[in-house]
């Protein structure tokens, strides 16, 4: 193996682990380092995905996530905040501190997506019809700021299949919000391991005063890739924000990486008081491969015409205060397979908490 692969390798490795170690710690709690920039405080965020806040219940009809992320962190060797397995892991593996890079944080994620067909009475397999699907996944990762740039790389691993339990989340759910139950799950796809890398870069492209009221606007871009047997794309899109007192991160679309504030603010603190702004973004992607879509991959299983080219649209809005964050978006997605009845959306609700 080519010394490069190598180091990269060792690096992914070593990230995943200390992310998965990382534990909550207090901003109180964070220790003084020699040479370290001001650390900002740990998050945790709660993502709640579902298409019956968009008046539909089809295709991907519900996801959960939550999401914890280390403060900045010095590298990833010394630094305390991090602990001493994860130091440890990290330099037998030759991980350190990623040279040009102004600050850096981990991140640790659980995350459930639910996939479901059209008509929830039929108890056949529909093969003109999205399949039943569910995918559970652990995924670990960091993010690397550069001044306006942040790279963000997350390696997950997980299952598709009965295994995941979307089947019991999506009665439970339904039976909370009174929603008619699917009968198809017989035909959900088989259970089968799933292992995946997603890679995006953000770019904040510049930030402006409006009027003398105190707003401002600023516009974000971003391209990145996945690659895996949960899916395999490449994309890129943009993000503008308007509002009060924009924060300090790489944008507030929750479902891209780098666009549920896992990225570390410039000076390590947090805005006092309260803010508020409003977004629109789009991402495109060409689809090479989804699971969800196209099915699994060692296994025999149901499958769709998918299209390679998609997009989305978000539109939302979020508030800051204190410690807290909140984030309502709506999202619009062009036909993802060849007969899909209507063109998917959802909308997302993230709380996140500094803690």
């Amino acid at each position: 193996m080519p010394m490069r692969t190598r180091t990269l390798a060792s690096l992914l490795l070593s990230t995943a682990l200390a992310a998965a170690a990382t534990p909550a710690l207090a901003a109180g709690d964070q220790a003084s380092v020699p040479g370290a920039r001001t650390l900002s405080p740990p998050v945790v965020s709660l993502r709640v995905d579902n298409d019956l806040l968009a008046s539909q219940d089809q295709g991907y009809t519900n996801g959960l996530q939550l999401t914890l992320v280390s403060p900045n962190l010095v590298d990833f060797t010394d630094d305390p905040n991090l602990p001493w397995l994860a130091r440890w892991l990290n330099t037998r593996v030759g991980a350190r501190h990623p040279e040009g890079v102004d600050q850096l944080n981990m991140v640790v994620r659980l995350s459930q997506n639910i996939y479901t067909p059209t008509d929830p009475f039929r108890t056949d397999l529909m093969v003109e019809d999205r399949p039943y699907a569910g995918l559970l996944m652990g995924i670990a990762g960091y993010n690397l700021r550069r001044d306006d740039t942040l790279d963000t790389v997350l390696v997950g691993a997980g299952v598709v299949g009965p295994a995941s339990m979307a089947e019991d989340v999506q009665g439970w759910v339904h039976d909370l919000t009174g929603s008619e139950e699917f009968r198809g799950w017989d035909h959900q796809l088989p259970n089968e391991p799933v292992l995946g890398i997603r890679y995006e870069r953000t770019h904040r492209d510049g930030k402006w005063s409006v009027g003398d009221g105190g707003l401002q606007v600023d516009a974000i871009s971003h391209w990145g890739g996945a690659l895996g047997s949960p899916m395999t794309r490449l994309n890129a899109g943009y993000e503008v924000r308007l509002g009060h007192r924009l924060p300090d991160d790489f944008g507030s679309s929750p479902v891209r990486p780098a666009g549920d504030n896992t990225a570390p603010p410039a000076n390590g603190r947090l805005p006092a008081g309260w803010a508020w702004h409003a977004f629109a973004a789009v991402d495109g992607y060409w689809s090479i491969y989804d699971v969800s879509l196209d099915g699994t991959l060692f296994r025999d299983s149901h499958s769709v015409d998918k299209r390679a080219m998609v997009a989305d649209l978000a539109v939302g809005a979020a508030v800051t205060v204190g410690g807290w964050k909140f984030a309502l978006a709506r999202y619009f997605r062009t036909r993802e397979f060849e007969g899909q009845r209507e063109r998917p959306s959802f909308g997302s609700f993230t709380v996140s908490r500094s803690l």
